[in-house]
């Protein structure tokens, strides 16, 4: 089994795709080893993770499996971008009396969602960080431009102090990742603070990011050219 690492030629792709397209034509994982820098993080590949992005990306899988292998998946890239977070040492007396030498996380961290189908990973955040704050920002297409436009946004009112962690399952073109991005910056979010947790990217999606900003942390399973866009719809049970 090939791993999906720094996939980022789309050379025989004609075009992004999402799992919604009709054609039958059957696009594999892209093997290149163009390198987006340190700032592309992808989690270690395994069978457990190979299986949960398959049974999201299965058409004929019922809701319930669906809800439930992405929460799964959920659950290990929010474990994983906790990780991506200052600690500093500690030591601790066991109830035995020994000294143990271990690490804390450094206080000054939050979330924010990007609504609708970011809203699905506040649970995996809050099951990790139970009194973590969790901001939301509303971004959707202008209706004579096609822009993405910001119609809300609320954090938390020192989240200028804060790390970030964006929360945005699926990374297809970046667009609304980028503007919400800017909406963060304006609130005095530096860009290095802002650790962007996703579930399936595009090639263009995470490049298109990563030029704009070059200090955003992506952290992803799984770069490839056809992104499951009926991600949110099938989570919420709209499709």
């Amino acid at each position: 089994m090939k791993q999906v690492r720094f996939a980022n030629n789309t050379n025989n792709v004609p075009g992004l795709l999402s799992d919604g397209d009709s054609s039958n034509v059957t696009i594999q994982p892209v093997n290149s080893q163009d390198n987006l820098g340190p700032q592309l993080k992808l989690l270690p590949l395994n069978d457990q993770i190979r299986e949960l992005q398959t049974i999201i990306r299965d058409k004929t899988t019922s809701r319930g499996d669906f809800v439930f292998s992405a929460d799964r998946l959920i659950r290990l890239v929010v474990e994983e971008g906790l990780n991506q977070l200052p600690y500093s040492e500690c030591t601790v007396t066991t109830p035995t009396g020994y000294k143990y030498e271990g690490v804390k996380f450094e206080r000054g961290n939050c979330g924010v969602s990007i609504m609708r189908s970011g809203e699905a990973m506040e649970q995996g955040l809050r099951d990790c960080c139970r009194s973590i704050r969790i901001g939301k920002i509303l971004i959707q297409s202008d209706e004579e431009t096609q822009k993405a436009k910001v119609y809300y946004a609320k954090f938390p009112p020192d989240i200028y102090r804060r790390k970030v962690l964006l929360m945005y399952p699926i990374l297809s073109t970046g667009n609304t990742v980028i503007e919400a991005v800017k909406v963060l910056l304006e609130h005095g979010v530096q860009p290095r603070h802002i650790i962007l947790l996703s579930l399936f990217s595009t090639p263009h999606g995470a490049k298109s990011i990563i030029q704009e900003f070059p200090d955003i942390t992506i952290l992803t399973t799984e770069v490839h050219p056809v992104a499951p866009t009926h991600f949110g719809q099938r989570y919420f049970g709209t499709d």
